[in-house]
């Protein structure tokens, strides 16, 4: 059952976001260190595929039940659905809602949503959350839009002042503070997790602000 706390520190990398043949430890890592919510996605050049892709994913799912953490597939909804995921993140190009309800009935749903256009043109009738960003130029995502900064997870806040927000984008322990302050339950973070030296203290830093 979802609840707004899971997205505190949300979790999100593949493998092309880590060090080559890491993403178990780094993953079993951040469990460790208390992250709230983990999201496959397996993007980029060298992106795994087919039964890879699902041995992988299977693989991460179990290290997240150890933890009692939701396991989220990025976009890929027969994966999700092969292996009873625990939810889907779909962004505004992917997979309509409205056709994959029926089989995520009880499973976490997020949708991403990067202004007011976009918000507004969505079915938000079965998401639990949306991802909202990027705030901050971010380097893991060749797709990004231009930043809304800060001000986008404020207004989007006083918009819908109910629905569930995780905020995305060049988010760092140091600057994450005026982002939940604004507004977000929540912060999803690659980069800052997936390449750091210290990832028990990055974790632990994101979480500081929920106290």
């Amino acid at each position: 059952m979802f609840n707004k706390e899971m997205l505190r520190v949300y979790f999100i990398a593949g493998t092309s976001d880590v060090p080559d043949g890491q993403l178990e430890n780094v993953l079993k890592s951040a469990l460790e260190a208390g992250i709230t919510m983990y999201q496959f996605r397996e993007k980029g050049p060298h992106a795994l595929t087919g039964d890879d892709k699902e041995a992988l994913a299977i693989r991460l799912f179990s290290l997240c039940k150890a933890y009692n953490v939701p396991f989220i597939v990025n976009d890929d909804v027969s994966l999700a659905k092969k292996i009873d995921a625990d939810g889907i993140h779909l962004g505004q190009d992917d997979e309509k809602i409205e056709n994959i309800i029926e089989d995520f009935k009880g499973k976490i749903i997020g949708l991403s949503v990067g202004n007011f256009e976009e918000y507004d043109q969505s079915d938000l009738t079965h998401v639990d959350y949306i991802g909202v960003g990027p705030v901050y130029e971010t380097s893991s995502k060749s797709d990004a839009k231009k930043p809304g900064g800060i001000e986008l997870i404020r207004k989007m806040r006083l918009y819908d002042e109910d629905i569930p927000i995780v905020a995305i984008g060049g988010i760092t322990s140091t600057n994450c503070e005026m982002i939940i302050g604004s507004g977000a339950d929540g912060i999803s973070t690659i980069s800052s997790i997936a390449r750091s030296k210290n990832i028990p203290q990055v974790v632990t830093d994101y979480l500081q602000y929920y106290k």
